[in-house]
């Protein structure tokens, strides 16, 4: 028990250190954002600015740059159709419909994104609800809106989180579930345990979250990368995880399917030989090599190194149906890893001991 509560208190610590820089630019840009509103363009309480700013920086993460910007016409759009109407017809229960409804399908002719149609209806709902505009123009709440959405957006070049952080923490979870689930499933060959198989099986299930999360902040770390000047010279390091992003979710794939003819294999009169456990291992290995090396900025040479020595090893002899699936599927998996070191899949296949060359005997 008390382990698991230190593991999800350094998670936590964990993804504060990551959110950090993004609630700096929050708290720094809506302040900003604010000054700017009152100072330079004259309105006295500009809600929306700030607002704009919070939306921007918060829900863009692990967005793409097209969805940040019409999260911020949309807010835009909303909050001056609905000021415009408000102003002219008051507020009540039939107008509030009536602005909601015209800022929604002005939206949905505009663009049709589902995105940037509900934000320009829930804008348009707190213009005709929370926000009467009795002192102010028609469009000075709109320009409140692009006021802060233009400042979120140099707040996250200006200001912005390591994109190679993000990437690498991120694939560091995808490799961690690969490898924990592969010396899991070695330690149940060895031990002849199928209550450890279905454990792993269990752990293999749940590592899609982990490659979804991983492509997610992949996108986030290629946009900052895109805006801001401040890490132009990171693309290079970065372009060695896009390289490895869908080898890894395949490799993840592949040992879904290899801890489940583990898991039946074990229930055979003839289980799979203790060799198989090594082998394993090796492949888990080699995981977290590549782990280590990404995240030092290098080219994973010592993990191709590896993984090359695991796939030219020499088949064990005498193996039966479940235990043949276990290598072919290991075997994919070492081409996967391969093709994140940045091999090509033709080149991580030849290196693989052919299925028909004779074993040791």
């Amino acid at each position: 028990m008390r382990t698991r509560l230190s593991d999800h208190v350094r998670e936590r610590l964990g993804t504060f250190g990551l959110m950090a820089p993004s609630i700096v630019q929050c708290a720094v840009g809506a302040a900003l954002a604010w000054i700017v509103a009152v100072d330079l363009l004259g309105h006295a309480r500009p809600f929306f600015a700030p607002i704009s700013v919070l939306i921007c920086v918060g829900v863009g993460l692990g967005q793409r740059l097209r969805r940040v910007a019409e999260l911020v016409v949309g807010v835009s759009l909303g909050v001056g159709v609905g000021d415009l109407l408000v102003s002219w017809i008051g507020s009540g229960p039939w107008q509030l419909a009536l602005v909601v409804g015209l800022a929604m399908a002005v939206a949905l002719l505009l663009n049709g994104g589902a995105l940037f149609v509900a934000q320009a209806g829930s804008s348009a709902v707190l213009v005709a609800t929370l926000l009467p505009g009795e002192n102010a123009g028609g469009l000075d709440r709109m320009a409140d809106a692009l006021t802060g959405g233009v400042i979120g957006v140099a707040a996250v070049a200006l200001m912005p989180a390591s994109p190679f952080t993000i990437a690498a923490k991120h694939l560091s979870g995808v490799l961690d579930a690969l490898s924990t689930v592969l010396e899991q499933a070695a330690e149940a060959i060895e031990k002849r345990d199928v209550d450890l198989a279905a454990e792993a099986l269990d752990e293999a299930r749940t590592t899609q979250a982990a490659v979804e999360e991983f492509a997610m902040a992949l996108e986030t770390s290629k946009e900052i990368t895109m805006i801001s000047p401040l890490h132009w010279h990171r693309r290079a390091a970065l372009a060695r995880y896009e390289t490895a992003a869908v080898p890894v979710d395949l490799a993840l794939r592949n040992a879904r399917v290899m801890v489940r003819r583990t898991l039946a294999a074990l229930g055979e009169a003839s289980p799979p030989p203790t060799a198989l456990a090594e082998a394993m291992r090796e492949v888990s290995e080699a995981a977290l090599l590549l782990q280590l090396e990404l995240a030092a900025g290098r080219d994973p040479l010592l993990a191709r190194q590896a993984l090359l020595a695991v796939a030219g090893r020499e088949r064990p002899e005498r193996l039966g149906f479940s235990a043949h699936v276990i290598i072919a599927q290991l075997r994919s998996i070492a081409v996967d890893l391969l093709q994140a070191t940045g091999l090509e899949h033709e080149e991580a296949s030849q290196a693989l001991t052919p299925l028909d060359e004779p074993q040791a005997g």
